[in-house]
């Protein structure tokens, strides 16, 4: 066998296993995805039983709370100015 044919050879040999290792790590990526894909279902799954049954029944009190804190932010500006008047009007 000449080098050029040996060359040759090896150089098959070598795609073939570097095809080889790049499909065993892909097929070992996409069980790792299907793996991740049902762990995220289940999550899912659990974020929406607690949505239902906690966060629900909360958001009227969180919406009147919420309502609260725009009267007081919406104060804010004329009490700052107020503020500032009777700051000035102080002896120093």
């Amino acid at each position: 066998m000449s080098d050029q044919s040996l060359l040759i050879l090896l150089t098959v040999v070598l795609i073939v296993v570097v095809v080889a290792v790049l499909a065993a790590a892909l097929i070992d990526v996409r069980r790792r995805l299907a793996r991740i894909s049902t762990g995220l279902a289940t999550l899912g799954g659990a974020l929406e039983g607690v949505e239902a049954e906690h966060l629900r029944p909360l958001e009227p009190a969180v919406k009147a709370i919420n309502a609260q804190f725009d009267v007081i932010l919406g104060a804010l500006p004329g009490i700052a100015s107020k503020a500032a008047v009777v700051a000035e009007r102080r002896p120093r």
